[in-house]
C-alpha cells in the first residue's frame, strides 16, 4: 500500500508564483538592484572563512548575526534592542512558522485582516491552528473597531497584521498598532506585525519595533529579501521580547541557520546603509506608477511598500495574460479585479506603463466605477 497524504492537504497546492523568462519580472516584489561588487566580495570572504570550519556545526544561537540585527533594529526604532530580543531564521516565512508552532497549535486560533498575505492560513494549517479573518475596509485600510470587537469576542491566541500589507501596500498607523497590541495583551495573545516591507515605510508611519520594549506581547518580523535586495540569501528575523524568543528556541530545528547564511547576513546587516540606498529611488518610482494610474483612470491602494495594487479590472486574468504576452510579468493576488505590480527599475516600470497603456487603448478593461469598492 502507498502512503496517503494528510486529509487536510489532499486538495492543496504548493505556494508559488508564476515563473517566466521575460524582460520585466514585476510579480514577487524583489528589489531590482543587486548588491554592489564590493559587498558581494565581503560576503564571499566571510563565507569562505566559515567554510574552513564547515566540518563543525554552526553557532545554533547565531549570536554574532543577532547582535548585528539588534543594532540595526535599534536604529530603526530609535530604542535599545538587545540580541536576546532578536531571532533569525531562513526567511521571515520560517520565523512566522516558528511563531505559529510555539504560540498557536491545536485548540488555539489566529486572526488576521483580509485581504493579506496568502501564506498566513498555511502557517495556521501546518500548526493545526484555526484561522479567521476580519475584512478590511473597501480602501483596504484596517477596520479598527471591527478588529477590536472580534479580538474581544474570539480571543485568538495570535493576532497577525502585515504593515505594509501584502498585496495592497497599506500600512497600519502607530495608534492602530498600539490599540491592537493592547487588545491582544488583555487576553494574553501574541500580536505579530509583519514588516517584510518595513524599510519602505515613510518616517511619519514608523516601525512597530518601537512597541516591543513597552509591549512584550508584540513580535515584529522583518526580512533581508526585499529592501536589502537579498531574496536569494533567505534571511528573516523578528524583534520581540526575550521571553518570546525563548519560546522560538524550543520549536526551532537543530542548527537551523547555516554558518554560511549567518556569515553573509552579518556582512549584509553591517552594510545596511549601502544596500538600502536604492530604497529612495524605489519610493520615487512607486509614486510615478501611482501618478500614472490616476492619470489613466485606474484605482490604486495607498501603498507604502515596493509595489502598487491596481484595479479594478473587469477581467484581471485577461490583463495579466496580455501583460505576460508583452513581456511583463505581474501578479494576480487578492480580490478579483486587482493586479499587484512590483516597483522595478525605471526601464521596467516604463515598459509596464507602455504595455498597460496599449492594452487600455485597445479595449475597455475597467469595471463600472459605480461598482468600485473604493
Amino acid at each position: 500500500m502507498r502512503p496517503t497524504l494528510r486529509n487536510d492537504l489532499a486538495a492543496s497546492e504548493p505556494y508559488g508564483a508564476p515563473i517566466a523568462a521575460v524582460p520585466a519580472k514585476l510579480n514577487v516584489n524583489e528589489n531590482p538592484y543587486p548588491p554592489s561588487p564590493e559587498i558581494v566580495s565581503a560576503m564571499a570572504q566571510a563565507m569562505a572563512d566559515v567554510l574552513l570550519g564547515a566540518n563543525r556545526y554552526p553557532d545554533r544561537e547565531a549570536w554574532q548575526l543577532r547582535s548585528a540585527l539588534a543594532l540595526y533594529a535599534g536604529g530603526v526604532a530609535r530604542a535599545r534592542v538587545q540580541p536576546d530580543q532578536v531571532w533569525a531564521a531562513n526567511g521571515s516565512n520560517e520565523v512566522m512558522q516558528q511563531l505559529f508552532a510555539a504560540y498557536g497549535g491545536p485548540g488555539r486560533s489566529a486572526l488576521s485582516f483580509a485581504p493579506s498575505y496568502s501564506m498566513y492560513p498555511e502557517y495556521a494549517r501546518e500548526s493545526f491552528t484555526s484561522y479567521t479573518t476580519v475584512p478590511r475596509r473597501p480602501d483596504f485600510t484596517l477596520d479598527l473597531p471591527a478588529a477590536l470587537e472580534t479580538i474581544a469576542q474570539e480571543k485568538p491566541s495570535i493576532v497577525l497584521i502585515a504593515s505594509p500589507n501584502n498585496p495592497t501596500g497599506n500600512a497600519a498607523t502607530a495608534p492602530e498598532l498600539r490599540s491592537l497590541a493592547s487588545a491582544a495583551a488583555e487576553i494574553g495573545s501574541l500580536l505579530i506585525v509583519d514588516e517584510a516591507y518595513g524599510e519602505f515605510l515613510g518616517q511619519e508611519t514608523g516601525s512597530a519595533i518601537s512597541l516591543v520594549n513597552t509591549s512584550p506581547n508584540v513580535a515584529v518580523t522583518r526580512t533581508l529579501s526585499k529592501a536589502f535586495g537579498l531574496a536569494g540569501l533567505r534571511l528573516g528575523y523578528c524583534v520581540t521580547s526575550a521571553e518570546i524568543v525563548a519560546g522560538l528556541r524550543i520549536v526551532r530545528l537543530p542548527y537551523h541557520l547555516s554558518a554560511v547564511t549567518q556569515a553573509a547576513a552579518t556582512v549584509a546587516v553591517e552594510s545596511a546603509a549601502a544596500l538600502l540606498a536604492p530604497v529612495a529611488t524605489l519610493r520615487q518610482q512607486r509614486g510615478v506608477l501611482q501618478q500614472w494610474a490616476r492619470a489613466n483612470g485606474l484605482q490604486h491602494s495607498d501603498s507604502e511598500a515596493n509595489f502598487v495594487y491596481l484595479g479594478r479590472f473587469a477581467d484581471s486574468g485577461d490583463i495579466w495574460q496580455q501583460c505576460l504576452d508583452a513581456g511583463v510579468l505581474v501578479r494576480q493576488s487578492g480580490p478579483d479585479g486587482w493586479l499587484r505590480v512590483s516597483v522595478g527599475t525605471h526601464a521596467e516600470n516604463e515598459q509596464f506603463m507602455t504595455v498597460m497603456s496599449q492594452i487600455m487603448a485597445r479595449q475597455n478593461v475597467l469595471t463600472d466605477p459605480r461598482d468600485s469598492p473604493s
